[in-house]
């Protein structure tokens, strides 16, 4: 009897776990055109907080209203405080970069390699190039084939 429970227990649970995708190359698109445009800008939604940063001192410092004292030489205390102020918003930006990441990285993991191929073709502007997609545990990267087109191939053979 218990022979018997445990083989109809084992049937059952090797018929239920997803399928692992075969370790070839799969593809994903006939061009390249696109892939990571949005990286560029800082991500989709993202922001250079660099350069943000760098605009927002600028931006504090040639304010035509500074306070007391009114001249440059007396107020270095102000440029502190734009740097200051700027800072916060630099760290705040960093912040919300580093959580996009993950949000993005979260979303490279999938069950099943059409999902994970669909989801590159709609969003190529948010990956790039040798980026690692994980498809029912078995990783694969983006990369180029010789004709230029998208594809998966298997991180190692």
């Amino acid at each position: 009897m218990i022979v018997l429970m445990t083989l109809t227990a084992m049937a059952g649970v090797g018929c239920t776990h997803a399928q692992r995708p075969e370790a070839k190359a799969h593809f994903v698109s006939g061009d390249t055109e696109g892939v990571g445009a949005a990286l560029a800008s800082g991500g989709a939604g993202g922001h250079d907080c660099q350069k943000e940063h760098e605009e927002c001192v600028k931006r504090c410092w040639n304010k035509k209203n500074w306070p007391y004292p009114h001249n440059i030489k007396q107020s270095g205390w102000y440029l502190e405080r734009c740097e200051h102020d700027c800072r916060v918003e630099f760290n705040e930006c960093e912040k919300e970069q580093e959580e996009a990441a993950r949000e993005r990285a979260r979303k490279l993991e999938f069950s099943r390699m059409n999902e994970a191929v669909e989801w590159i073709r709609a969003h190529k502007t948010e990956v790039a190039l040798g980026t690692i997609v994980t498809v029912a545990g078995v990783a694969f990267v983006l990369t180029t084939g010789g004709s230029g087109a998208l594809i998966l191939a298997p991180l190692a053979l």
